[in-house]
């Protein structure tokens, strides 16, 4: 009984030791990315769902890791997984980090943009890992309704960064919205893609765009952004990362030309001398996701599941506040009224996924 009330001794003390430091917000956090969480869309705004949850929860801390080899992101994450409390990964290629979630369940994982799987390709769903991918083809509509009712040449394009199925959702989704307010109200849009920069996604298919084929590459960024408005397009969507800041410089450096920013409202970025080239941004709202799940990690309510984020949730959007963007009056009411319908599920654009396509889908016709 003795050598029993000693072993329950020392049981109650370890969990009294390790309970409240938790239950006080003191966690390490660590967010790995490949170019860093300074590229003003989509690393960044996870980053800041990490300081978002810091201001409140003085005691926890985050260290940001840059791992520029793509092939090396997931091997950081399990030369590090001993070390902090949570990670925060952006990025489809953090799909392949099943095997260390579940060899490590006192650690918790957030991945955005991926569902997970093990070393065997089977997918792996944990209670320590909380997966958001989005429905970006729904801000990819919004950014193809902005740009076909905004073009005064009729040219309109869409430059990504790497063919992974969240930018191919852009694409199609951008795609489907020109269409849509071609079909609806009267406009005459031409999507404009480069033979030179088409891409094929990771199931081996030609998804055709225009793709920089990486998310740090900004000379070639500018590359693809000078070739699409020498061709005439006068409103480009930039969902790139990194590599988008070559396409902003170009814009920049042209006459005329707008920019629709990506996953965060990138009006900032586009200021050039007494004018600005965002005519809106397509919103994937990542940072309040993350510092949801980080306050449920600290409160002891974290269900790790795979989530699908879009308008229904506030997840998807665009930038209508007045002072951020410049679109017309018309375009907003428009725009206004396709969220009514797209949150409804009246309008759903063609993505990755779906066995439609962006000629044809639900709500075109």
């Amino acid at each position: 009984m003795k050598k029993f009330l000693a072993l329950l001794l020392a049981v109650m003390m370890l969990a009294a030791a390790v309970i409240p430091a938790m239950a006080e917000g003191d966690m390490n956090i660590c967010i790995i990315t490949s170019t860093g969480v300074d590229d003003g869309s989509f690393n960044q705004n996870c980053y800041e769902g990490i300081l978002a949850f810091l201001e409140t929860h003085p005691n926890s801390k985050v260290t940001d890791i840059k791992e520029a080899d793509y092939a090396q992101l997931v091997p950081t994450v399990e030369r590090f997984a001993g070390d902090y409390d949570v990670f925060v990964l952006p990025g489809f290629n953090f799909a392949a980090i099943g095997d260390i979630v579940l060899n490590n369940p006192d650690k918790y994982f957030i991945v955005v943009d991926s569902t997970i799987q093990d070393s065997e390709g089977n997918a792996v769903t944990a209670n320590n890992a909380y997966t958001m991918t989005f429905k970006e083809e729904e801000s990819g509509f919004f950014a193809g309704v902005a740009a076909a009712l905004s073009t005064k040449t009729n040219k309109v394009a869409v430059v990504n960064g790497m063919a992974f199925p969240s930018n191919v959702n852009y694409e199609y989704g951008f795609m489907s919205g020109v269409n849509y307010a071609n079909a609806k109200y009267g406009t005459t849009a031409e999507y404009v893609e480069l033979p030179s920069f088409a891409a094929t996604d990771l199931f081996g298919n030609n998804v055709g765009g225009n793709y920089v084929g990486d998310f740090g590459d900004e000379a070639t960024g500018k590359v693809v952004g000078e070739t699409l408005i020498g061709q005439g397009v006068d409103v480009l969507f930039v969902a790139a990362g990194a590599s988008g800041n070559g396409v902003f410089t170009a814009a920049k450096e042209a006459k005329d030309v707008f920019v629709i920013g990506c996953d965060v409202d990138q009006y900032n970025d586009g200021v050039n001398g007494d004018s600005n080239i965002i005519l809106t941004s397509a919103l994937k709202v990542m940072d309040i996701n993350v510092t949801k799940q980080l306050e449920a990690i600290y409160d002891g309510t974290f269900v790790g599941e795979d989530a699908m984020l879009g308008a229904d949730t506030d997840s998807t959007g665009f930038i209508s506040r007045e002072d951020h963007q410049q679109l017309s009056a018309d375009a907003l009411e428009k725009l206004a009224d396709c969220y009514k319908l797209l949150k409804a599920g009246e309008i759903v654009p063609a993505s990755q996924w779906t066995e439609f396509s962006p000629t044809d889908f639900p709500g075109l016709n």
